[in-house]
């Protein structure tokens, strides 16, 4: 008994004797705070509005353009273009045996530009000519055969009246002389359609002289000597319907289209400037023809022409042009131009008259509204709401609102 007591003794744990440390209980609590921080803090990073990758750009002044934009109230864009041009052709199908254009050749009202083959009809007028001879001769044997008749008639009746010859006699001489006279009509009548078939000949022989409808400058050759030219196609594709162009450059004038918004800035005789895209830094006085009494439905603009005030031989037509419509003060007693800024088209929320920009402030943006002027494919002027020089930005404006953090890209 006193065996086993002693064995069970040994067995057993004295709790008593290795107590717990204190310092242990707080490591694990440090631990477990320290991930519910750590875990706190990741789901704040991935939660966080994450900035915008942005590129902005600065309003620039209108004035900046120069003193003649600082009073403009709208620009459109457009092209040059002249109103008086032609494809001359010829009026007959021959071949081209002469010409006498190059591109850039001035030419005179009237001056000969090309020559094509004659034969064929220079052989006719020839033919009419003989014609007209041989009806001529004609009508001169005629003219004495009467005459000749004529006088035996009247030998005739005085003949008739002594009894020395028949009535028969003198009716057949009558009916000579009527025949002949009826004769004579009819070879007047031939030479007269004799003389028109000549003229024909002569002008056809003309029409193989090609020459400048008006004064200007070649800017097509479209045919070379050897080739067939028609006034019309012919040949399965290998006549040619045209030998040049020439455009009168005095006939140059701008066509813009403006959107139909803003067309009630528009009007007859109203000044403006207009700047060629191959020469932006030089500004050309103009001002308005007229404004083309309809719109285009698919694009929403209206033509408007403006008359170059200054011809200068580096207008081109088809070249670029922009125009900034001027403001008139004289309209509005005491008004002063329309001041703004001019902003890329990328950088605005346009709807009609007003539009909405995204103003750079630090690390964020600011919505803001303004009203709009001008506008076109590359930019818009915005004429109040904005000041020259604050930064917007630029680009997809969809992702954006107000107060959303961006950052700029360089």
């Amino acid at each position: 008994m006193d065996d086993k007591s002693a064995l069970l003794n040994q067995l057993r744990i004295d709790r008593g004797s290795a107590p717990v440390s204190p310092g242990r209980g707080r490591i694990w609590l440090g631990v477990g705070a320290v991930l519910v921080l750590a875990a706190a803090l990741a789901a704040w990073w991935w939660a966080r509005p994450r900035a915008l990758t942005v590129q902005v750009v600065a309003a620039q002044a209108i004035a900046g353009q120069g003193a003649a934009a600082a009073g403009s109230i709208l620009d459109a864009s457009g092209y040059v273009v002249a109103r008086r041009q032609a494809t001359v052709a010829s009026k007959i199908t021959a071949k081209m045996v002469e010409l006498d254009i190059e591109e850039g050749d001035h030419v005179k009202a009237g001056q000969i530009i090309a020559k094509l083959d004659d034969t064929n009809i220079r052989a006719a007028l020839n033919e009419a000519n003989a014609q007209l001879d041989f009806a001529k001769a004609s009508l001169a044997e005629t003219q004495v055969n009467l005459t000749n008749a004529e006088r035996d008639y009247e030998r005739q009746k005085s003949l008739i009246k002594a009894h020395f010859v028949s009535q028969a006699a003198l009716d057949n001489s009558q009916t000579a002389v009527d025949a002949l006279r009826a004769q004579l009509a009819t070879q007047h009548s031939n030479v007269d359609v004799v003389s028109r078939a000549v003229s024909i000949a002569d002008r056809n022989l003309d029409d193989t002289i090609v020459r400048a409808p008006f004064s200007g400058i070649v800017t097509v050759k479209a045919a070379q000597p050897g080739e067939m030219v028609s006034p019309v196609s012919a040949g399965g594709g290998f006549t040619r319907t045209g030998i040049g162009t020439i455009v009168d450059m005095d006939s140059l004038e701008v066509q813009v289209d403006v959107n139909e918004n803003f067309i009630n800035r528009v009007r007859p005789d109203q000044q403006a400037t207009a700047r060629l895209n191959a020469y932006p830094d030089w500004q050309i006085p103009a001002h308005v023809i007229a404004v083309i009494p309809t719109a285009d439905r698919s694009k929403g603009t209206v033509t408007v022409r403006i008359a170059i005030d200054q011809k200068d031989a580096r207008i081109l037509p088809e070249m670029g042009v922009r125009v900034s419509f001027l403001a008139d003060a004289s309209q509005e007693p005491g008004s002063k131009p329309a001041a703004g800024v001019t902003l890329p088209s990328s950088a605005v929320q346009a709807a009609g008259t007003t539009g909405t920009v995204f103003v750079v402030h630090g690390d964020a943006v600011e919505r803001r509204a303004v009203r709009l002027g001008a506008g076109s494919s590359d930019s818009t002027t915005v004429l109040s709401g904005l000041a020259a020089g604050e930064r917007v930005v630029v680009g997809d404006l969809t992702q954006l609102k107000d107060g959303a953090k961006i950052r700029v890209e360089q």
